[in-house]
This record gives structure tokens, sequence and C-alpha cells, in this order.
């Protein structure tokens, strides 16, 4: 384990397996947010890695269209894929398709918290089941030759705060890098990422950890890893409208000079991501997807609910009128900086 008060710079090189990682930020899977135009344009940007939105895995193997989308990988050079199942057969045969289409590394989904997931017995319901968990791990890792990750949370609830049994025997299983979020599954998002609760994983495993919950900024990411004692840190809602991010943090975390991403810059990133989502879905369902991310370039823009622009942006069915708002947005940001 590193000690706290080694500089995060003078860290040795972070890998998965042979793969070498550019940096110590990591974007999340976010499910119907982190699209592989979100995922082109924070890897662009310096992430140290960004993983797809999570892939139902028996829907990936029977071909249906949303699954394929949310593995789509093109463009980014360490691709992975997220695989969420209950049954170890199409977790397998999701990871070898996955593989056979580019993926570089699968990560398992044991995280999600979502009703509909963990309904199923799937995403953080697994670790209601370590036995279970265990066969799912062992049957993606036999299936194939890239890397395998894994996501999960703290445990199930208070009572249950399993982590560091189920990260031990996915490290003894094969699993090359764990990230844990520092919830439970039944505080689903609410109260804080307890960051410290992290370093119990740490004290068991020897592959790469990477700490996830509550990450808006470099010095946030500092705090995570020195009261987690993890490689690396994850970034999930902070990064939404703010691809660029993730780059700035694992820059801040490996000491070189900030250099903030000018309005300019902003603009044509957000601008190429949505681009993106009208090549993706096409230009009616595209808009209408977009709107999200639409949302979280306005705020960060400073575009709030009482401008008139800022409504006009999020219910246009006109594809090319939302482009101009969205680049008329980012010059008036431009301005007021400059001002």
């Amino acid at each position: 384990m590193i000690a706290d008060d080694q500089k995060l710079g003078n860290r040795p090189p972070l890998q998965i397996g042979s793969i070498p990682l550019p940096g110590r930020a990591f974007l999340a899977p976010m499910s119907g947010i982190t699209d592989v135009g979100m995922r082109r344009i924070a890897a662009r940007f310096g992430a140290g890695l960004v993983i797809s939105e999570m892939v139902a895995s028996d829907s990936y193997v029977k071909g249906e269209a949303e699954a394929s989308l949310r593995a789509e990988g093109a463009g980014i050079d360490v691709h992975v894929v997220q695989l969420a199942g209950r049954d170890p057969r199409w977790m397998a045969e999701a990871a070898r398709l996955a593989e056979a289409n580019g993926a570089a590394v699968i990560d398992i989904n044991m995280g999600c918290p979502a009703k509909r997931v963990t309904g199923g017995y799937a995403g953080s319901a697994l670790m209601r089941d370590l036995d279970l968990a265990l066969a799912l791990i062992e049957a993606t890792v036999a299936a194939v030759k890239i890397p395998v990750t894994l996501k999960t949370r703290l445990g199930w609830n208070d009572e249950s705060l399993n982590a560091p049994e189920l990260a031990k025997r996915a490290e003894e299983a094969g699993v090359q890098l764990i990230t844990i979020h520092g919830r439970t599954r039944c505080q689903f998002y609410k109260g804080s990422a307890d960051w410290r609760a992290i370093r119990r994983i740490r004290q068991v495993v020897s592959v790469p950890l990477v700490a996830n919950g509550d990450c808006g900024s470099a010095e946030d990411a500092r705090e995570m890893l020195r009261q987690s004692g993890a490689d690396a840190v994850m970034i999930g809602r902070a990064a939404v409208g703010r691809p660029w991010l993730v780059g700035e943090v694992a820059r801040a975390l490996d000491d070189a000079p900030l250099t903030g991403a000018s309005a300019s810059v902003m603009r044509e990133a957000a601008l190429e991501h949505y681009e993106s989502l009208l090549e993706q879905f096409g230009p009616r369902a595209g808009v209408r997807h977009a709107r999200k991310h639409l949302a979280a370039y306005a705020d960060h823009c400073g575009w709030d609910a009482a401008r008139g622009e800022r409504l006009e942006l999020l219910t246009t069915e006109e594809a090319h009128r939302a482009s101009r708002l969205l680049s008329a947005m980012f010059d008036e940001f431009e301005c007021r900086q400059a001002a």
C-alpha cells in the first residue's frame, strides 16, 4: 500500500494487467449518460480510463440494438465494456462477444443499486450472494484473454459490509482491478460516500484499487486517495456537462501544471458530443437523448431555469436549432469569463 504522505506523482505507473493507463482519474460508467461520444471526449482530455454504460449480458448476446449501442467503443484506445447479469453462461458469452468486438477490458457490474437491476438479482444484489457473484466472476475471467475488472459497493446495507470478502475472492479468481463505491446499495446515492471505509478493501487486495463516490474536484480526489489508500479515483455525476473534468483531475494527481479547458475548447467539445448523439441515435431520437447533457452544459454555463433560451434548448425538436443555441451559450460564457 502507498504511504499517505507519498507524493501522488511519484507512485508507480498504473496498469490493468499489461495495459498501461495514462492517469489516475477515471470516468464512471453511468446508464443513459456515458455514451461513446462522451467517453471519447473524456479520454481525449486525459481521463485515465473510460467505461461503457452498463450492458445487460443476455441482451448483448441476443443482439439487441440498445445493448450494442451501449457497448460501442469506436475511437477509444482502451475500450472497456461493463457487463451485468446473474447467469454465468450469459456473462461468459457476452464477454467473449465484447472481446471479439474490440474490447480491451471487461468490467463486471456488481454495484448498480437500481431496482430494475437488483430486482433481477444482478448489480449490487449480488452482494447478497457471494457464491453466485464468484461464479459470475470465474465464468467471465475464464471466457476471455483480456483483463477483467470489478465494480461494486461497500455492501448491501450497513449490517452487511462484505466488500472486503468479495474483493479478496475476486482477486483470487483473476480480477485485475477493483472499484469500490463508498456507499451501500441501500444508500443509493444519498448521504456522503465513506471514502475511509474503502481502506478495508485496500488491506486485503493487492490489485489496483479505485475509489468512487462524490469526487468533484482535484481536492476531492487527493482526499479520497488519502483516506482510502486507493490507487485511483472514479468520477461520475460531476463530469456530466464537464467531460473535460476527469482529465483535469488526472493531471492534478500526477502533479502536472493545471491548464483548464478554455470556453472555446469546451464549446467545441460540447458540440462534438451533441453531434455524436445525433449520429448515434438519429436526429429525432438524438435531440431527445441529448437533453440531459444539454441541461448539464447549461448548468455549467450559468443558463438557469429562468432563461427562455435554456427552455428552448431543452425542448426544441429541431437539431440545428439546439446546436446553434448550444454554441451561443458557450460564446456568452466565454465573454463572461473574459470580462
